[in-house]
C-alpha cells in the first residue's frame, strides 16, 4: 500500500479520500503515539492537544472528528479555531501542548484538505513518527471512561499570543509603510492584517473574506496577479500574500514586479550577516533554489548549504547544524530564533522591518540578486530508477561543462510518479531550453 502521509501531512478530497472516519482513526493513533496517554496515568495529569483549522468548510467536520478522537483517547483538548499552522505550532510550545493538529491543504483548491501532527514544542514529525501513527492505525484500544475522558475547550483568545509574538521579533516599527496583503481567504485573514497595523503599517487586506469554499481561489501566493494589480493602482509601497494555512510569503514591489522566496531570503540574509546575527554567516536552501540566490549569498560572503526539496529538510538541516535562517523559493521561509517552520506573517514582518528601517524600497533590496533564467521539463512515463544511468550522467557532465559557473543543471526523479525532473539555468533563457530539451531527449532515450 502506498503511504498515507505525504509531504505535508495527510491530504484528499475531504469526505472522499479523508473522511470523518479517517480523521478520526488518525487522531487516536496520534494521541497514543505523540500523547502517549498510559505514561500520564502515573502522575494524574493527562496529556493536552491544540487542534486548528483553515477556513474551509470541510474543517468544520474534520475539527469535530479530530476532536472527538483525541478526547476519546483520554487527551485533554484546546480548540483554537481558525489560525494559521505557524501560530498552532507556536501554541503548541507556548501552552505546552504535548501535540498540536493543523487542518488545512495550504496552497490546494477548497475541496481538499488534510490533517498534520506537530510534536511538544511544535515541530513537525519525522519520516518514522508519522509512520507510526500509520502503522497503529485501527488498532484495539482500551478507552479510558468516566473521569478518564479528554475534556474539550475553546481557546479562541490564543490567537492574541501569537499576534504579540510575531510583533516581539520585531526591531523597527512599520510607521509610513503602506501595504497591501493578500490573505488567500484563509487562516490569516484576521491575524494578518491586525499584526500589520499593530505595527505600524497603513494595511489595505484584500482575499481577507472566506465563506469556506474560496480559499485561494483568485488570490494568496499562488495567484498573484490581483495583488500586483491593487498594490500598483493604490500607489502602495509593496504587497505581501501567503496561501492557504499562511506558513509562506511572496511579495510584490511598488512597480509590481514579484519577489519570490529565493529573493526575500537574499534580503533577510544580508540583513542579519549585516548585523551579526546569521548564525555561522550561513543559509539553508533547497536543490531547486535559483542559482542566481547562490552566487548572490556568494556574494556577500553567505555561505549556502543545499538540501533536498521540502522546507521540512531545511528545518531538519537547520536544527542539526545551528542555521537559524532557511527556505524554499516557494516562500516557505524560517526563522528558527523564531518559530519552529515556516511562517508567512513573520516572514513578511521581518521584510517590512529591513524595508522600514533601511529606508530602501523593496525593488532595491531584491536587486541583491538577480534570477538566472530557469527551464524545468518533467519527463513522464520513463523509469525513474534509471535516473543516474551512466549515459544520462555523461549528458549532464557535458551540460555542465558547457555552462560553467553561469549555469546549473539538476535531474530528479518524481517521489510518486513515473517521471524525471529536468531542471536547467543558464544566463540566457534560450540556452537554458535548448539544454533542458536537448537532455529532456536523452532521458527519453535512456530511462525505457
Amino acid at each position: 500500500m502506498a503511504r498515507l502521509f505525504g509531504t505535508d501531512g495527510v491530504r484528499g478530497v475531504a469526505g472522499r479520500d479523508l473522511t470523518a472516519e479517517l480523521a478520526m482513526d488518525l487522531s487516536v493513533a496520534a494521541a497514543h503515539v505523540l500523547g502517549d496517554a498510559g505514561a500520564f496515568a502515573a502522575t494524574g495529569r493527562r496529556p493536552v492537544a491544540v487542534v486548528g483549522r483553515d477556513p474551509r468548510a470541510s474543517g468544520e467536520f474534520l475539527e469535530a472528528a479530530v476532536v472527538a478522537g483525541l478526547a476519546a483517547s483520554g487527551v485533554d483538548v484546546l480548540r483554537l479555531g481558525v489560525l494559521p499552522t505557524p501560530a498552532v505550532a507556536h501554541l503548541t510550545a507556548a501552552l505546552g501542548a504535548d501535540l498540536g493538529v493543523m487542518l488545512s491543504a495550504s496552497h490546494n483548491p477548497a475541496p481538499d484538505n488534510g490533517i498534520k501532527f506537530l510534536a511538544r514544542g511544535g515541530f513537525k514529525l519525522s519520516d518514522a513518527v508519522e509512520d507510526e501513527i500509520e502503522r497503529r492505525l485501527g488498532e484495539e484500544w482500551s478507552f479510558p471512561v468516566g473521569s478518564g475522558v479528554g475534556r474539550v475547550r475553546d481557546a479562541y483568545g490564543e490567537a492574541d499570543r501569537y499576534i504579540s509574538h510575531v510583533l516581539t521579533t520585531m526591531n523597527a516599527g512599520l510607521d509610513g509603510l503602506h501595504v497591501v496583503v493578500d490573505c488567500a481567504h484563509g487562516a490569516a485573514h484576521m491575524v494578518a492584517p491586525e499584526a500589520l497595523v499593530r505595527a505600524g503599517a497603513r494595511v489595505e487586506a484584500i482575499g481577507a473574506r472566506p465563506d469556506g469554499l474560496n480559499i485561494n481561489d483568485g488570490h494568496g501566493s499562488t495567484h498573484l496577479d490581483k495583488l500586483c494589480q491593487v498594490v500598483v493602482s493604490r500607489g502602495a509601497d509593496l504587497g505581501v500574500a501567503y496561501d492557504g494555512d499562511a506558513d509562506r510569503c511572496l511579495a510584490v514591489d511598488h512597480t509590481g514586479a514579484i519577489i519570490d522566496g529565493d529573493q526575500i531570503m537574499a534580503v533577510l540574509a544580508a540583513a542579519l550577516h549585516g548585523d551579526g546575527l546569521l548564525a555561522k554567516d550561513t543559509v539553508v536552501a533547497t536543490v531547486m533554489s535559483n542559482l542566481g540566490f547562490k552566487l548572490a549569498m556568494r556574494g556577500a560572503g553567505i555561505t549556502v548549504v543545499e538540501t533536498a526539496v521540502g522546507d521540512r529538510y531545511v528545518l531538519e538541516r537547520m536544527k542539526a547544524d545551528g542555521f537559524n535562517l532557511g527556505g524554499e523559493q516557494s516562500g516557505h521561509v524560517i526563522m528558527l530564533d523564531h518559530a519552529t517552520t515556516g511562517d508567512g506573517l513573520l516572514t513578511s514582518l521581518q521584510l517590512l522591518g529591513v524595508v522600514a528601517k533601511s529606508g530602501v524600497p523593496l525593488k532595491e533590496l531584491a536587486s541583491i540578486m538577480t534570477s538566472l533564467p530557469q527551464i524545468l521539463i518533467n519527463v513522464k512515463d520513463v523509469d525513474k530508477g534509471k535516473a543516474a544511468a551512466p549515459e544520462l550522467l555523461a549528458a549532464v557532465a557535458t551540460a555542465e561543462a558547457e555552462l560553467g559557473e553561469t549555469g546549473r543543471v539538476l535531474i530528479r526523479p518524481s517521489g510518486t510518479e513515473p517521471m524525471i525532473r529536468v531542471m536547467v539555468e543558464a544566463a540566457s533563457e534560450e540556452h537554458a531550453t535548448m539544454v533542458a530539451n536537448r537532455l529532456a531527449d536523452v532521458v527519453r532515450k535512456v530511462c525505457v
